[in-house]
């Protein structure tokens, strides 16, 4: 941007803007033509200079649908900082930015009611009523917003003028409704607002299983969870968990649900809480994908380079290939054709068995995981580092046939000796491994054993303890 345009827009300077228009009557189409990281628009609705933002819109209206390079609009940008004549002069000429979301996902809607401006918030809603409807990032409302930011008469607006059965008993990625983020985060008010003047299924549960009850102290030493069970009460809510949770167990979870999605820019940064059900430790989901996502990973990358190892060396076989063409009775042999293969016939043909049993066995991992089957469980996972563990055994014979088939005569005793001392430690390796995944096996059987015994005892005994 020019800079006395730039000292125009952010000073408001409508007569500068006019002087700099005389001088380039195309001044403003730039802006419209090219793609600049904000527009003079986006300064003036920014700061609030009314005057400037009527006079750029008169001249050139459709520099309200530009974006900058947050792909924020005007609109957004007098939204967030309240200025509602500026929106209104948005508005006019393009009510339809208000369906435009920025890069974190939000239009002037969930903006203006994050902020907590409701006159701004009453101009947007009754310009574009379904672009409330719109979700965030990480499918959360613009109740959900209303409620983390603890903005309670955006709240109020919003569930009298847009408020329907669908709409207010909606869940975000992790399964949680207004009534869980606002009982997680004891909002009273707010509480008490939804369960007495909208459809809000009370008794809903999360994806953890848990109704607006459970977040709730069982002991209820809180008088605000006094106040807010009392009132859940009259409603009829209900526990879904069977046995009550611990103090440690309700923070934790609380935590959980107000910090879900809060900060998109860094999602990473957020801790996880291990999920529990009835008392009991479950595996979490996310981390079984991670370990199998890993795997997955290691076993294309190290599949990749066996498989390319192995065509070098079938391309390329030890000891070269022949340069020339000789049919004599003493050397029979063509151009092009393995040296190996005519001195060494049997070492040549166990090379080759190695060489191809790996080769193949490489592509098989490296296709089963390009395929897209679901190869999700840890058993199809252990399936395919088997093979991989064939393969990787099969260019290590490969190899050692390459050291004898290149090895001199006078050599060979030393060769041997390395040869059998490597085999021996790979040997070694190799039955310490089995014997681990048996132990494993077997105590993962017992275990099974164990509890499938358990159950035919309960059955077995139920009927005489009746």
């Amino acid at each position: 941007m020019d800079r006395r345009l730039y000292d125009a827009a952010v000073l408001g300077n409508k007569i500068s803007l006019l002087n700099l228009l005389r001088e380039d009557a195309l001044l403003l189409d730039r802006f419209i033509t090219g793609r600049y990281p904000e527009t003079p628009l986006h300064v003036a609705s920014m700061l609030g200079h009314l005057e400037f933002v009527d006079e750029v819109l008169a001249r050139k209206p459709e520099l309200a649908k530009e974006v900058d390079s947050r792909n924020s609009s005007p609109l957004h940008l007098a939204s967030a900082k309240g200025y509602l004549q500026v929106a209104k002069s948005l508005l006019q000429v393009n009510p339809d930015m208000c369906l435009v979301s920025d890069i974190d996902g939000r239009n002037p809607l969930h903006i203006a009611a994050m902020k907590g401006h409701l006159g701004l918030l009453r101009e947007l809603v009754q310009a574009r009523p379904w672009a409330a409807r719109v979700l965030m990032e990480q499918g959360e409302t613009i109740l959900h917003a209303c409620v983390r930011c603890n903005q309670l008469e955006a709240l109020k607006l919003l569930v009298e003028r847009v408020s329907d059965h669908e709409f207010v008993n909606c869940k975000n990625g992790d399964g949680n409704t207004i009534l869980h983020l606002a009982i997680a985060a004891k909002q009273t008010e707010a509480i008490n607002l939804l369960i007495s003047s909208t459809a809000i299924d009370v008794n809903c549960v999360n994806e953890d299983g848990f109704t607006a009850l459970d977040l709730l102290s069982q002991n209820q030493r809180d008088a605000t969870d006094k106040e807010i069970v009392e009132s859940l009460r009259r409603m009829g809510v209900t526990h879904a968990t069977d046995h009550p949770l611990s103090d440690s167990q309700l923070k934790a979870i609380r935590t959980k649900i107000l910090l879900s999605t809060w900060d998109q820019h860094q999602p990473n940064a957020l801790p996880k809480p291990k999920k529990r059900k009835h008392g009991k430790r479950l595996v979490s989901s996310n981390k079984n994908g991670d370990w199998l996502e890993r795997k997955r990973n290691t076993l294309m990358l190290v599949a990749s380079l066996l498989a390319a190892m192995a065509f070098q060396a079938g391309v390329n076989p030890p000891s070269g290939v022949w340069q020339d063409n000789d049919q004599s009775e003493e050397s029979n042999h063509r151009a092009g054709l393995s040296v190996l293969a005519d001195n060494y016939p049997f070492v040549y043909t166990f090379f080759l068995i190695c060489n191809t049993t790996g080769f193949l066995a490489s592509l098989s991992i490296i296709l089963l995981l390009i395929s897209g089957l679901p190869l999700r469980l840890r058993f199809f996972m252990w399936v395919l580092m088997v093979v991989m563990w064939v393969a990787i055994t099969a260019m290590a014979l490969a190899y050692m046939g390459c050291l004898v088939a290149v090895t001199p005569d006078h050599s060979y005793s030393s060769l041997i000796k390395i040869l059998g001392c490597a085999t021996l430690v790979w040997i070694g390796l190799m039955l310490v491994l089995l014997l681990g995944h048996t132990i494993r096996l077997i105590f993962r059987l017992i275990k099974c054993l164990f509890k499938l015994a358990m159950r035919l005892v309960k059955l077995i005994s139920g009927p005489h303890a009746l």
